[in-house]
């Protein structure tokens, strides 16, 4: 430090009398972004240092989980650069598959149009142009609370690059047998007539009933089962009735048949340890194509799987007078019957269970036997799993470990295809005389095959984030300098989702030459270092939803108090693994931090602290090196 010149203007008279953040956050942003002081060179001689940003879905706006998500990578960027590193943070959008595809459709519904009405071609268009005018306002919001990110690198998950990695790692794994077509239980959303993933579906309580119904003679001397039930409709596709094997009071029973109260179907009697001999009555009716564990049932006892619903969720091909019904008509009428038989035993109104729900249409999901294509993930989990084991990449905090081997132990193959029109179209195709050939990127198929109508589930292609933001399948400067990356940084809510593809895409193309260039030994994996934050919350501890009307918006922070304030409440809050709870109070005291720091900067130029020259690094003391 050195005191002010004479006869110059002290530097503290350029300063306003009180800090206003809004008079200058933008102007500085800027300033920053134009001098280039967030763009990353991989010819730099500097070591390498590179985060990803989790891509937020393009019709997203900023929340307090992406507002904490981003402090914490802009603290880890900006130090490294401090610290004389070449840094890379790259941002990026999500297309987000059914989310996107779902507001296009609701703005054709007020003109009274639907996607069928133009056509594939012509309403993917209309997706474009909707991305183009009115997707990314979560960029802007970025810039708002000073995210130090290369722009200059912006990705999008259907950006011609991201796309060609994409149909290159479906081909390989569809070569390697990796990638298969099969039938099987999926998450079925009737209104938007596609398969969705688990984490689409949330759970809610809801009142419903419980139906207990008589399979068998309606004396009791005779042959009989008493079941009960939470969905009556779905009994039309009861394939049979299963009893622990150990239970004495139904072994008279097993591998005898039943008819079937409405069909007049005959359905065996079958033992398997699945049912709990303690609950209910002890006897589950079996519906394979209609519920998860009842399929597996059906596998293991080669049970027929009748599906007695249609796309809509309408009752179908059954045979009975309920075909046509929408399936909760259905459950109605369905009772009904049955109560005029005198098979209704017992019914219990309201009956509270957990249902679920789509997250995007709100409607109530419907367990639904489906042909889809599949990831084989047995061996790409396990790698995933020995990763973490190994210590290859390292899950902060260490108590989150659990969580991530219940997941990758215990993975079930990935339906990985969704019927819509927005999205990576599945690059299989058909020809004529019943061939079936997947084509890559830079491949094209015969005249006359035609193209499988489904697309990819988003989440396969943000499983590829790391490496095809970068370049990948070719070899580039970027992957040569950045990948694998040093750090990523998520809510421990989407460990599964997201992180856990990325990981086994990772590893799966750790031999791939454009990934290993340089010479590069060992496992290798998309990142070193996964740092797990919980949710924010409200003062109260409360999970923020819209429902509660308990949400806060960042940006709303940022007007009133300044980005500075809102970056220092979530930062200071912050605990790996663990949930934050943040008011207004907090806010409010982190201006008045922000404001302190202003004031005492003031004082100090104006009494002649500025600098003309920073001293050289090694003179530095402990202190002020830190």
């Amino acid at each position: 430090m050195t005191s002010a010149p004479e006869n110059h203007q002290n530097p503290a008279d350029a300063l306003p009398k009180s800090w206003d953040p809004s008079a200058v956050e933008d102007e500085l942003y800027q300033g920053w972004v134009d001098a280039g002081y967030f763009a990353a060179d991989p010819s730099s001689d500097k070591p390498g240092y590179s985060i990803v940003l989790p891509p937020p879905n393009v019709t997203g706006s900023l929340h307090m989980g992406h507002a904490l998500d981003h402090t914490l990578m802009d603290a880890l960027s900006r130090r490294r650069r401090m610290q004389g590193y070449e840094v890379l943070w790259l941002p990026g959008m999500d297309h987000a598959g059914i989310a996107t595809q779902t507001v296009v459709e609701k703005q054709l519904a007020v003109d009274g149009k639907t996607k069928e009405d133009f056509g594939r071609e012509l309403f993917v268009e209309k997706v474009w142009d909707w991305k183009r005018e009115s997707g990314g306002t979560i960029q802007g919001q970025m810039r708002r609370i000073g995210d130090g990110v290369d722009w200059s690198r912006d990705r999008f998950t259907m950006d011609e690059g991201l796309s060609r990695a994409v149909q290159t790692m479906f081909k390989r794994l569809y070569d390697d047998g990796l990638i298969y077509r099969a039938e099987r239980l999926v998450n079925w959303s009737p209104v938007l007539q596609t398969a969705i993933s688990d984490i689409e579906v949330k759970f809610e309580e809801v009142e419903g009933e419980l139906v207990s119904l008589r399979y068998g003679s309606l004396d009791d001397d005779e042959p009989h089962v008493i079941v009960a039930t939470t969905r009556v409709e779905t009994m039309l596709g009861d394939t049979a009735v299963a009893v622990h094997p150990d239970d004495e009071r139904y072994k008279h029973l097993v591998g005898t048949t039943l008819e079937h109260p409405l069909t007049g179907r005959r359905i065996p009697v079958i033992a398997d340890e699945y049912v709990d001999p303690e609950f209910g009555t002890g006897a589950v009716k079996i519906t394979p194509a209609h519920d998860p564990n009842d399929f597996e049932m059906g596998v293991r006892h080669n049970l027929p799987m009748p599906t007695i619903m249609d796309k809509a969720g309408r009752i179908a091909d059954t045979g009975t007078p309920f075909d046509g019904m929408d399936r909760f008509e259905a459950r109605v009428r369905v009772r009904e019957a049955l109560a005029e038989q005198g098979r209704v035993v017992a019914e219990k109104r309201p009956y509270l269970h957990s249902v679920g729900h789509s997250e995007r249409s709100g409607e109530t999901i419907e367990p639904r036997l489906s042909m889809q294509w599949w990831v084989k993930v047995d061996a790409l989990a396990k790698a995933a799993g020995d990763a973490v084991r190994n210590g290859d990449t390292v899950i902060h905090p260490a108590s989150q470990e659990p969580r991530w081997f219940a997941w990758v132990d215990d993975m079930h193959d990935w339906c990985i295809s969704r019927q819509l029109w927005w999205g990576h179209r599945i690059p299989i195709w058909y020809g004529p005389d019943g061939e079936v050939a997947c084509f890559g990127p830079d491949e094209t198929a015969p005249e006359g095959w035609e193209q499988d109508p489904d697309v990819l589930d988003t989440w396969f292609s943000s499983g590829l984030w790391p490496f095809s933001t970068m370049g990948w399948p070719d070899k580039t400067p970027e992957l040569e300098k950045f990948y694998p990356t040093s750090v990523l940084v998520t809510g421990y809510d989407i460990l599964f989702f997201w992180v856990a593809r990325m990981m086994m895409f990772g590893l799966y193309v750790a031999n791939d030459e454009a990934i290993t260039a340089g010479g590069k030994s060992g496992v290798q994996v998309p990142f070193k270092d996964l740092f797990l934050h919980g949710l924010v919350r409200d003062q109260f501890g409360k999970k923020m939803s819209k429902s509660r009307g308990n949400g806060i918006d960042p940006l709303d922070w940022v007007e009133r108090y300044g980005a500075d304030a809102l970056r220092f409440t979530l930062a200071r809050g912050a605990n790996p693994g663990s949930d934050l709870a943040v008011g207004e109070d907090h806010a409010q005291s982190s201006r008045n931090f922000a404001n302190k720091l202003f004031n005492a900067t003031k004082f100090a130029l104006m009494n002649g602290a500025v600098v003309t020259e920073l001293p050289a690094r090694a003179a530095l003391t402990d202190a002020d090196r830190w």
